[in-house]
């Protein structure tokens, strides 16, 4: 494979000048290859090393637009080893572009390790923007975007998933998750039990031929994808903040825990009653302590 910076715009043979010693942060496609930045196209040709996470994944995107590189992988499961590869590469004074397979490298690859290592040995560290799925997704969700908590993918596990859910429960901002297929139904199943019946969205397939955005409430969306068949393809879901309820009169609140706490351990009461107002598990805890001590319970 020969060393040529030039790629292809159409019938136009574009050239790349040469690029400072640096790591360059390229975001890629996240499905239509339309979708990439004239000055990603440039990046990629010109330095001096093409870091990717599979390279046959990018070489799809460098055929495309006439770019002949020779790539190197860098992924979770070699970081260790081309990390350091990479680093003595930038020492050396060469330029260094990092791509992951789809979207802005960082997102949810381990791209952020070898930032940290650049930026501790005082190198240089570039963004070239570009497409990205969480803001695709937040940006036709129709749920609001002046704050949002990206909070990537859910754990597999049911119980860890649910502590998972209580720990961002209030953050008062849309929150954005990745999700697989075949977890989607039980996780929505579980976002509807956690954060209440919010608007939601869940966007599949993003710039691909069978992209589908699907608006309603988690308990909706729960139910559909409970009876439909498992989804394909890569998934994004948002969800809306908190739903504006009034916060409980204190005394209620007490009723609750007192009520709860005659059928089962106090942690586990203060748990049902923290998914049931909302407010801290430990809080709770503390506040039922207190109620038995004073002999309410």
């Amino acid at each position: 494979m020969t060393d040529d910076r030039t790629f292809m715009i159409g019938q136009a043979q574009m050239r790349a000048n040469p690029l400072p010693a640096a790591l360059y942060l390229v975001a890629t496609p996240i499905g239509n290859l339309g979708d990439i930045t004239i000055r990603a196209l440039e990046t990629l040709t010109a330095a001096d090393i093409v870091a990717c996470e599979d390279t046959r994944v990018t070489r799809i995107l460098l055929e495309r637009y006439g770019i002949r590189r020779r790539m190197v992988a860098y992924h979770e499961h070699n970081a260790a080893e081309a990390g350091p590869k990479l680093i003595a590469a930038l020492d050396a004074g060469k330029s260094v572009a990092l791509c992951s397979d789809a979207g802005t490298p960082l997102v949810s690859d381990p791209g952020f390790r070898l930032v940290g290592q650049a930026v501790e040995a005082g190198h240089r560290v570039v963004p070239i923007p570009g497409a990205s799925s969480t803001l695709a997704a937040l940006s036709i969700a129709g749920l609001p975007s002046d704050a949002f908590f990206f909070a990537g993918f859910l754990p597999a596990r049911d119980g860890q998933r649910r502590t998972r859910l209580e720990e961002v429960a209030r953050i008062p901002a849309t929150l954005i998750f990745f999700e697989s297929p075949r977890r989607l139904a039980d996780s929505l199943k579980a976002m509807a039990q956690m954060l209440g019946d919010r608007p939601a969205t869940v966007a599949r397939e993003l710039t691909k031929t069978f992209e589908e955005t699907r608006r309603a409430t988690l308990g909706e969306l729960a139910r559909h994808y409970a009876e439909a068949d498992t989804p394909k393809g890569e998934i994004v879901v948002c969800v809306g903040p908190p739903l504006d309820v009034p916060a409980p009169e204190a005394q209620d609140v007490d009723r609750l825990l007192l009520d709860l706490a005659r059928d089962m351990p106090a942690a586990k009461a203060a748990g049902e009653a923290a998914k049931m107002t909302g407010q801290p598990k430990q809080e709770l805890f503390r506040r039922l302590v207190e109620l038995r001590e004073r002999g309410d319970g």
